[in-house]
């Protein structure tokens, strides 16, 4: 019998809170409201990082190009096991903090897209700014970040590496989420910054 979504999602909490990072998988207001942030017209290369029991994956799928290459990395082993059953034309990797090493082994060297849902306040200083840096390094110059968290805390530390686009509060998800909408400075000596909150 087929573990539900929220019990399976529930289950990877409670074996590891700190890389789950909350009770419940996306709701459907924020799944949406991620994938409606991406220029899936420039996507060729895309990476989901924390894709969970996969309810924005499920949306992303169908905005896809045919021929886009797709990795997702999953911690929670019954998670990624799931998920490899549903989208076996995916790319599967366990640790976001290799990144750029397991992109460039299928000869790929920059992402036009990342979509983040790890549980950055959760994590060591020195986790948090190691997987940053190598998401900016996999992004191509213009590459759309979009990224959730559950607070303003990554606010400074993204504005630092990218162009935030915007800032938007989801309050229809437990619990309620910011998602930043971050692009990958084509010359960082020129740009400038754009931000809003609503």
């Amino acid at each position: 019998m087929k573990t539900s979504e929220p019990l399976l999602f529930l289950q990877g909490f409670l074996r590891n809170p700190k890389r789950v990072g909350s009770l419940l998988p996306s709701s459907k207001f924020l799944a949406n409201k991620i994938v409606q942030s991406v220029r899936w017209n420039e996507v060729k290369t895309i990476a989901e990082l924390g894709p969970g029991t996969g309810a924005i994956t499920r949306l992303m799928k169908a905005e896809l190009p045919k021929s886009a290459s797709v990795f997702l990395f999953e911690r929670d082993p019954k998670m990624r096991s799931n998920l490899k059953k549903t989208y076996p034309e995916f790319m599967f990797h366990s640790n976001a903090s290799y990144l750029l090493k397991r992109i460039n082994q299928e000869h790929i060297h920059q992402l036009d897209s990342i979509i983040c849902g790890l549980p950055f306040f959760n994590f060591s200083r020195e986790m948090r700014q190691n997987i940053l840096s190598q998401i900016h390094t996999a992004l191509r110059p213009g590459g759309t970040l979009v990224l959730y968290q559950y607070s303003l805390h990554m606010k400074k530390q993204l504005a630092d590496l990218f162009d935030i686009e915007k800032i938007q509060f989801v309050p229809f998800s437990f619990p309620p989420v910011f998602v930043y909408v971050c692009r990958k400075k084509k010359d960082d000596g020129l740009s400038e910054t754009r931000e809003s909150v609503y």
